[in-house]
């Protein structure tokens, strides 16, 4: 069943940015002293734990209509929620844009680095499916794979799972600023800050389930597609929300995830199964996944062709590469007193060094906390060679 979208929110969005250095970490330390939520390549943290229980009591009930993938295989059955978001959006937490709500910062006042689920942003193409965990299925397949396989949430679960912290973020974050401050109107939802979010995630490494189906070393593309419905731009129905990954990518960090914050996934953020791919567009972490094609040659859709591609001045005729890697952003609630500041530094994908500094005392002053994290970023030792994944700066406030 196609969803016609009319807010044409899958659009060229503006430009990108590699891991940040050390000067880039000035650029993540507020210009005021308050409570910081850090976005685009984002210190993950992860822990090994073991098998994963293969319990589905919690899944959400009833099941309507049939969920093709790209081939036309229906392992998945779904109906859809009423509107295109199911859960409550109260006007103090969110602005809603339709299929789109964004999470209001003043609403994340005391709520620390992770966001609550029932205030995490909600990006949607199309509307919510509702999925039953019980007929579920996960297939992977295609010329990558010397063992196509059909999981189920039960077969998932049971294999070993890892818990990452990860940021979410719509590549189209901050668009409204375009017209507010630049003069320059940019089409599509017209975001402030409020589309990203960091959540604790609970899941199967993508590496493992693929490893699991006989990848080939003729591997070369990873396309995960939801089960949301077909979505519909200027009258031309684009098929299944999908973006191929690189290979590299896919058995970097990737994860399959079926808890948030310690939860099974809601709804509207990807149950049963979602795509969490950390430090990239969200765009690339695909909700209620339910087909994952492997190829042995590039792969492409509307989402890494036709969408989030840069096109204009200063690019390519044909528009620049995907965008892929997340910029790093920052936003900040003003006036709040910190009493201990820490920088994570994360060098691979599941490892984060912590280094923290008490203040003398607690203070709002913007200098002082500046300086601060710029001491505890020096006694982390990045004179060896490193690949810099990510550097977050948390703020503690007094108790």
């Amino acid at each position: 069943m196609p969803y016609a979208n009319p807010g044409r929110e899958a659009e060229p969005e503006p430009g990108r940015a590699g891991p940040p250095d050390r000067r880039a970490l000035l650029r993540m330390i507020p210009s005021l002293g308050g409570l910081a939520l850090l976005a685009g390549p984002l210190a993950g943290r992860a822990a090994a734990d073991g098998a994963a229980d293969g319990a589905v009591d919690r899944a959400a009930a009833g099941v309507t209509g049939a969920a093709r993938g790209p081939s036309g295989h229906a392992p998945t059955a779904a109906r859809y929620a009423a509107g295109p978001i199911l859960k409550p959006l109260p006007p103090d937490l969110f602005i809603s844009y339709g299929t789109n709500a964004e999470t209001r910062w003043e609403a994340l006042r005391d709520t620390g680095l992770h966001v609550p689920n029932d205030r995490f942003f909600v990006r949607n193409h199309t509307a919510t499916p509702l999925i039953d965990a019980a007929t579920w299925r996960l297939r992977v397949h295609g010329a990558g794979v010397r063992r196509p396989q059909e999981l189920s949430y039960a077969q998932l679960r049971s294999m070993p799972s890892v818990t990452v912290d990860a940021a979410i973020e719509c590549a189209g974050n901050g668009r409204s600023f375009f017209g507010t401050q630049q003069g320059q109107q940019a089409s599509g939802t017209q975001w402030r800050l409020g589309a990203v979010g960091v959540a604790r995630w609970r899941g199967v490494p993508l590496a493992a389930v693929l490893r699991r189906a006989g990848l080939s070393s003729q591997a070369v593309d990873v396309m995960p597609s939801g089960l949301d419905a077909n979505y519909v731009s200027d009258g031309v129905d684009l098929g299944r929300v999908r973006r191929p990954l690189p290979i590299a990518k896919a058995l970097d960090d990737v994860l399959l995830a079926y808890e948030m914050n310690g939860e099974p996934l809601p709804p509207d953020h990807g149950f049963p199964v979602r795509v969490v791919v950390p430090s990239w567009i969200g765009i690339s972490s695909i909700k209620w996944v339910g087909d994952i094609e492997v190829s042995a040659e590039p792969l492409s859709s509307p989402w890494n062709t036709r969408f989030y591609r840069l096109f204009g001045p200063g690019y390519p005729d044909g528009g620049s590469p995907p965008l892929a890697e997340q910029v790093t952003r920052d936003a900040v609630e003003a006036g709040r007193q910190i009493a201990r500041v820490s920088v994570k530094v994360r060098t691979t994908p599941f490892l984060t060094r912590t280094r923290q500094s008490k203040l003398p005392a607690p203070t709002a002053d913007a200098e002082t906390v500046t300086r601060a994290a710029l001491a505890v970023l020096g006694r982390h030792d990045l004179t060896r060679p490193v690949r810099l994944l990510g550097v977050a700066v948390e703020y503690t406030m007094p108790e």
